[in-house]
């Protein structure tokens, strides 16, 4: 058992190498895009549990310490239903309602997390800082070019007027001659001050939410493929602490097979 033991931590180590970059990236991307959903830490969170478990079951296995494989063990369950709960949550949070491109579209907590009004002057105060916007400028200095290019959500937004307005492109935050004033309320908010651009306009609110459910949704994903590598070391151990510890010899002779080998070393 020790060497299953000792390989499955080890996986799982390397495993929670990836999961705790991944949620120092999506910090630095939080505040890149001002967001106000912290799921970094959580994944941060998850990915340093699973490397202190993955360091103790690893101990544990070399040693041959018992009591510390079994605390290991449960501790991989307290794990998994951490995850799993993590997961529906931010599955609740994330869906859709009729897929219409309004603020109505998104979930009620996440609404509540953008539009309360001392929550989204934070947001604008912040976005203004930001070089999410100026980069445009230095990036794209042509109407074809800038047409072309891929826009977040949020950069769509927050950076330029709505499509709808027919503005006139001059630069990426610069636009003259509206030709529909009244095609949307968002169409006199915009303003050419690049300290106000957009940022009171419903389509920056809108854009907001849609970058964070985008990056919601991938965090999602990259969980559950988590959830699903850590059930699978979680079974693997949990068979061979079985077979370890068994008495049944049918048991050894047969579901035990691939750990016999394991088996030859003590657990103290």
């Amino acid at each position: 058992m020790n060497k299953v033991l000792a390989v499955t931590n080890f996986l799982g180590l390397i495993l929670s190498i990836p999961i705790i970059c991944y949620g120092l990236w999506l910090k630095s991307v939080t505040t890149y895009f001002c967001e106000q959903f912290q799921v970094w830490r959580w994944v941060v969170i998850v990915g340093t549990i699973i490397s202190v478990a993955a360091m103790a079951g690893s101990i544990a296995g070399i040693f041959g310490i018992s009591w510390l494989i079994k605390l290991n063990l449960f501790a991989k369950i307290l794990l998994m239903i951490l995850l799993l709960c993590l997961l529906i949550i931010v599955h609740i949070v994330t869906l859709r309602s009729d897929g219409s491109n309004n603020i109505d579209d998104f979930s009620l907590y996440l609404r509540r997390r953008v539009t309360r009004s001392s929550i989204w002057d934070h947001v604008r105060s912040c976005i203004s800082q930001s070089d999410m916007c100026a980069d445009l400028n230095r990036s794209y200095r042509t109407a074809q070019d800038f047409r072309a290019a891929f826009l977040t959500p949020m950069q769509s937004g927050c950076c330029m007027p709505p499509t709808q307005c027919r503005y006139t492109f001059v630069s990426p935050t610069n636009w003259i001659s509206p030709i529909d004033m009244a095609a949307d309320m968002d169409c006199v908010q915009w303003n050419n001050n690049q300290t106000q651009l957009c940022y009171n306009c419903d389509s920056c609110k809108i854009g907001l939410l849609a970058n964070s459910r985008n990056e919601l949704i991938r965090c999602i994903l990259k969980l559950f493929i988590t959830f699903l590598v850590l059930l699978i070391f979680f079974l693997i151990e949990l068979c061979a602490f079985i077979c370890a510890n068994t008495d049944d010899h049918s048991l050894r002779d047969t579901g035990c097979r691939p750990f016999r080998q394991c088996l030859t070393f003590p657990v103290y």
